[in-house]
């Protein structure tokens, strides 16, 4: 399967059978190995010049050449488009494969898979190296950069891992990053090329964003024609101008972004750029709140530039993930009336007939649409927190509350008492590890406002919104519980302590309230073990923690 969003992804078993070896028979009984397909500079070059003899459009890129096979229906596709893999890590498994990253990574290699050492040993250049200084990791990491040129695929960066699995084990991880591994990327490549004119868009929770609409140029393999300017601050520091000759660059060879201008070609009559205070799109004021570098249209529900980019965040891969249901379209359905809010969405399959009617869409395509939002109808209560596109909530946030709220009516309830500056619904919310200020603030005011609360109410009318899981590793006397750590511990850093609460099902709370289970003390506890103890929390000891997490 892909990783899609960390819990749920496609299966591409039938795809990647053309490419994995067709047994191992040495392996243990339960074996889940993780790791990337890739496409060689020459095939990619090979299969857009084929497509191009064909009249069909190009890849952009190795990278979206691969995922694109990889996602075939026909797995004969996939095969004729000669990929490659390799294998970098792993999951579930039976019978340890080694003490170490470096061990397991030789097991795997041993077992018939691809991994770094196999693909070096057979002059694809790529090692596992054992750094024993950082001053080593570095030289390495040098020595990778002056190889990149010389490779036969496209290599952004090299990861840095802790080599113990146990010193792995005990960092933990967060959110979807791993405390034991970080990616040292490469000096992105730069191209110059002209400002054409600055364009301001409008995104979904009104924010302006200025955008340059550059004449094409290749970056990296990649045709950019527009790359972001941020915001006005950063217009103005670097003093982009209609007509500039600029430096641009793809930010972790992905998203282009403007360095500088080179103001030797700047042509004559050039002006400052006079950023708007007004939306482009309805007019209304846009106001520069103290403390912000954004400015946001003040035009809220009568904006139709915030309604067309909420629903397409609602519609999203990582939101509710409605495949056949993208910008283009979700833009053009808001223009001829067919959806104005989230929920007109799923009335949508009960209107084929309009929807064949219309320019491009077929029996087929219409029907693979309303498939698509039939399947959207069930989704986690993470994603449809995402999909509500309130300010400050990403998609890591999202769990955060599903995870501590458990269920929809649970979630939905506890914001409403907010809205109504309830004092336990606010401590409560505050107290959940990672929730912020601002996140508080902004989920008070989505629910303060009358036409949110009717949005949600007529999507839970259509949606069945699951209770969220909890990530569990067994039944463990922690799953499902609400521990709090205060003071010094002695035997680990408080962030492992956290990690390895997460990792055996517990919710781990900043502070104490009446629903916390655990106050782990360690020294110089303070109020929150006093706190505990007025409430009748029970308070545990380092030593008895560490017994609990069985460490």
């Amino acid at each position: 399967a892909t990783r899609g969003d960390g819990y749920v992804g496609e299966d591409v078993t039938a795809n990647l059978a053309m490419i994995l070896p067709p047994a191992l028979p040495h392996a243990p009984d339960m074996l889940e190995v993780r790791g990337e397909v890739y496409m060689t500079h020459e095939n990619f070059l090979a299969l857009n010049r084929q497509r191009e003899a064909d009249g069909q459009s190009l890849f952009a890129n190795p990278r979206n050449a691969a995922a694109g096979s990889l996602r075939q229906l026909d797995a004969a596709i996939t095969k004729e488009r000669k990929l490659h893999y390799f294998v970098y890590g792993w999951g579930e498994v039976s019978t340890p494969l080694g003490a170490t990253q470096a061990d397991s990574m030789v097991a795997l290699e041993k077992l018939g898979l691809a991994t770094f050492g196999k693909l070096f040993r057979t002059s694809w250049q790529i090692p596992i190296y054992i750094a024993a200084s950082l001053d080593n990791a570095n030289a390495f990491y040098e020595d990778m950069f002056k190889l990149r040129p010389t490779l036969k695929y496209g290599l952004d960066g090299v990861v840095y891992k802790i080599n113990h699995l146990e010193w792995q084990r005990r960092l933990g991880e967060v959110g979807r990053a791993p405390r034991w591994a970080v990616a040292r990327k490469f000096p992105a490549e730069r191209a110059k090329t002209r400002v054409e004119r600055i364009m301001v868009q409008v995104g979904r929770t009104g924010a302006l964003s200025p955008v340059a609409m550059l004449s094409p140029v290749n970056v990296g393999g990649v045709m950019v024609a527009r790359a972001s300017l941020h915001n006005e601050d950063e217009i103005a520091r670097k003093d982009v101008r209609e007509g500039d000759m600029v430096i641009i660059q793809r930010a972790g060879d992905v998203i282009p972004q403007v360095l500088g201008v080179d103001e030797k070609e700047r042509p004559p009559g050039a002006r400052p750029f006079t950023f708007p205070d007004h939306c482009p799109v309805c007019g209304s004021l846009a106001f520069r709140e103290e403390g912000e570098a954004v400015r946001r249209c003040t035009g809220g529900l009568v904006c139709d530039a915030q309604a067309v980019e909420r629903l397409r965040h609602f519609a999203s891969r990582g939101a509710m993930d409605i495949e056949g249901l993208g910008e283009k379209q979700v833009a053009a359905f808001w223009q001829d009336g067919l959806i104005h809010a989230p929920a007109d969405i799923f009335s949508l399959p009960q209107r084929q007939e309009a929807l064949m009617a219309r320019e491009g869409w077929g029996k087929k395509s219409v029907e693979n649409l309303a498939r698509a939002i039939e399947q959207a109808r069930t989704r986690p209560l993470s994603r449809f927190i995402y999909a509500l596109g309130i300010r400050h909530i990403g998609e890591i946030t999202a769990k955060l509350l599903a995870r501590h709220y458990g269920s929809f009516a649970a979630w939905e309830k506890a914001m409403r008492q907010l809205a109504e500056e309830d004092a336990e619904a606010m401590v409560e919310l505050d107290a959940i590890e990672g929730i912020g200020g601002s996140v508080v603030e902004s989920l008070r005011d989505f629910f303060r406002e009358p036409h949110n609360r009717k949005v949600i109410a007529d999507l839970a009318a259509v949606l069945h919104i699951q209770d969220e899981e909890i990530p569990r590793h067994g039944d463990t006397p922690l799953a499902g519980k609400t521990i709090v750590f205060t003071g010094s511990l002695a035997r680990m850093t408080r962030a492992e302590a956290k990690a390895r609460a997460e990792s055996l099902g517990a919710k781990v709370a900043s502070s104490v309230s009446a629903k916390t289970d655990y106050v782990v003390a360690g020294e110089d506890s303070g109020s929150k073990a006093t706190k505990a103890a007025a409430l009748g929390v029970a308070v545990l000891s380092e030593e008895e923690w560490l017994k609990m997490a069985a460490l």
